[in-house]
């Protein structure tokens, strides 16, 4: 590992302790291996003036909820440095007590909560503090002879601290253990299954002297043959079976834990190399690379052999035996359902309610299988006992950080497909799912699609051909192999013809529209339906047309084949509803923001009832014009709870027609 350090950019952060800081704190930040998503933490005391005029000593330490790698001066509290000294000294006190002591010596209440490990800087007699999670030292530390190996790679250059749970208990065994140390003659301390500090009255000196330590636990491993005994191997096809058994697995997951979950399934050669050793299951399950990844990933990941439906099932089962074990007065089980999940021969699988949490746990698993295998390699992986993991899982500190935000969205964790997404009515109801929590995959005939949705994580844009079966597949397979399954089917793509008698139609246009406007439709219910009985709470919503119940001449094309789509509706609706489907139709009329409706369109047809386009757009009973994002308001109100018991609905959207009334 090397230095990331430059003096230009340190320069422009600028010279102020603070600043500096940051600028260090973010270059920790970009490793990967040091800190992920929030994780490890850094400190700087510095002097502030209070409103009396007095210099205090102020240790200004980073935030909850703040990343390194993004961590600005507004992300670091202030926190009175000798309030913080004196805590250290007591003889107990309570995870709530020393919460509420650290905000009550905050210098600026507006700021986030301090870092629980606060008190632990604070005794830390030196300017800067840098704290990690490194992977290759933690690593080291959970074989079984650990401990040793610390001291040998290191020798008298670091402070060895046993495992004790962070907080105020470790700051005080910290504190009783170097009261009679010289902090000076060391250049950083290991805390055993827990991660890195390091220290210096420079910024540039505290982060190098991280890089150096972490550096030499690398070599650690290289020199021992660790380093590169990470399996690999390429997963040769993906089958539908495959991504059946990849719903189920999400379905029983999302239900375990009472909430729907997206699932991204890991395929990379890492992934499948490690799904694919003999001694998979034992090593996966001995405990995770750190405690403080049992709040994302659980103690343990699921195992997946090709029965998803009774796997989770004992899952549950081992998970509700493990909190037995451990539980405490009036505790309350969390919810059963896997984090992860090792598929053998396939790779990993990661589950979580928004795509932000999903690949936080990607990332975890990532750096945890390597752990796992360099582990192996110096002798063994070994983790903390299944009690200590217990402890910081249901600590109520870590527990209060996951409950921030979390009223979820109304579709959060279910995935939608969308055709004919990239314009009107498909393109409206595509933002509105996605607004609300969805992932989506969008698909439409052209290109734009795939860079339309380009900067939302949660959607996917695929070309597509809505007439071409193999194209149809193969957009349904990918959207399967992304998100985990599927929940909400929107039938949207369609053409609007150009209006003919029936004595003067061309074949070609009769032909063209029963492709797009029917058939494609059966062809998409089609292929999904089999994803769809692997669902959560499953919809499919037909986008039909006020032509079915009120056909005008001249569009004798486009009224047969909506007609026939309203009726596979309804057929659908029987056949499917004993899989818990529900399939409803929308019939909106004159949406005149689609593609459908172009300037020339409009003007013939507002001319043929001898109207202006503005009369034309308002003609309904309520004098209102229909919009695409009406539509898929409506859209989004069938694929939700209003319509949870209704199915083979045919609802009108049209401002009121006295034909259709």
């Amino acid at each position: 590992m090397n230095s990331l350090w430059n003096d230009q950019q340190a320069l422009e952060y600028g010279s102020s302790p603070l600043q500096l800081r940051v600028y260090t704190s973010r270059l920790l930040g970009q490793h990967p291996s040091l800190v992920l998503h929030g994780g490890g933490n850094t400190s700087v005391k510095d002097y502030s003036t209070n409103v009396f005029g007095e210099s205090e000593e102020v240790l200004y330490v980073k935030g909850s909820g703040w990343d390194l790698a993004t961590i600005e001066e507004a992300g670091f509290a202030p926190v009175k440095l000798e309030a913080l000294q004196k805590m250290a000294t007591l003889p107990a006190l309570s995870d709530r007590q020393m919460v509420n002591e650290q905000r009550a010596a905050m210098t600026n209440p507006n700021a986030p909560n301090p870092s629980i490990e606060a008190i632990l800087h604070a005794i830390i007699p030196f300017k800067y503090v840098d704290h990690s999670h490194a992977d290759a030292v933690v690593t080291i530390s959970n074989t079984p002879d650990g401990a040793r190996k610390i001291e040998e790679l290191y020798g008298d250059q670091v402070i060895v601290i046993p495992y004790v749970m962070a907080g105020f208990v470790l700051a005080q065994q910290v504190y009783q253990m170097t009261q009679e140390l010289d902090w000076k003659s060391y250049k950083g301390m290991i805390l055993l299954h827990h991660g890195v500090f390091s220290f210096a009255d420079t910024a540039k000196e505290s982060y190098e002297r991280m890089i150096d330590l972490v550096d030499q636990a690398e070599k650690y491993l290289q020199t021992h043959q660790a380093w590169n005994a990470i399996a690999q191997k390429s997963l040769t096809e993906i089958t539908k079976e495959d991504l059946l058994q990849l719903a189920t697995t999400r379905k029983e997951v999302s239900l375990r834990r009472g909430s729907p979950v997206i699932a991204q399934w890991d395929q990379t050669e890492e992934a499948v190399g490690f799904a694919s050793m003999t001694n998979v299951e034992d090593l996966s399950t001995r405990g995770p690379l750190t405690p403080d990844h049992v709040i994302r990933n659980k103690q343990m990941p699921l195992i997946l052999e090709g029965m998803p439906v009774y796997e989770v099932a004992a899952y549950h089962d081992m998970y509700l035996a493990y909190f037995e074990q451990y539980r405490e007065d009036s505790l309350q089980s969390l919810d059963t359902a896997p984090r992860w999940c090792v598929w053998k021969e396939k790779g990993t699988i990661a589950f979580g309610k928004t795509t932000k949490e999903v690949q936080i746990i990607t990332d975890i698993i990532r750096h945890t299988r390597r752990a796992f295998q360099w582990g192996e390699a110096l002798g063994g992986w070994k983790a903390l006992p299944a009690k200590d993991i217990f402890e910081i899982e249901y600590w109520e500190l870590e527990q209060a950080k996951l409950k921030k935000n979390s009223s979820p969205s109304a579709f959060e964790g279910k995935v939608v497909l969308v055709s004919g997404a990239a314009s009107g009515i498909g393109k409206a109801c595509t933002e509105m799912f996605l607004a609300q929590g969805a992932c989506v995959v969008a698909l439409d005939i052209h290109a734009q699609i795939e860079t339309l949705f380009a900067t939302t994580a949660n959607a996917l844009g695929i070309t597509c051909d809505m007439t071409d079966t193999t194209a149809v597949e193969k957009a349904i397979f990918k959207g399967i192999e992304t998100f985990g399954g599927l929940d909400i089917v929107v039938s949207n793509a369609g053409i609007f013809p150009a209006s003919q008698r029936i004595e003067a139609m061309e074949a070609d246009a009769w032909e063209k529209s029963l492709e797009l406007n029917l058939t494609a439709h059966q062809r998409l219910l089609q292929a999904t339906t089999p994803f769809l009985e692997q669902g959560l709470q499953p919809a499919v919503i037909f986008i039909g047309s006020k032509n079915v119940h009120a056909p005008g001449a001249g569009a004798a094309a486009y009224s047969v084949a909506k007609a026939g789509l309203a009726q596979l509706a309804r057929v659908a609706a029987m056949e499917l509803g004993k899989a818990g489907i529900r399939v409803n139709t929308v019939h909106p009329n004159a949406v005149f923001d689609t593609a459908l409706w172009t300037e020339e369109v409009l003007q013939e047809r507002a001319e043929s009832y001898g109207l202006t386009v503005e009369e034309y757009k308002t003609n309904n009973i309520l004098r209102t014009e229909v919009t695409s994002v009406d539509v898929a308001r409506m859209v989004c109100t069938m694929a939700g709870e209003v319509f949870a018991k209704t199915t083979g609905a045919q609802v009108a959207l049209d401002g009121g027609n006295d034909r259709v009334i």
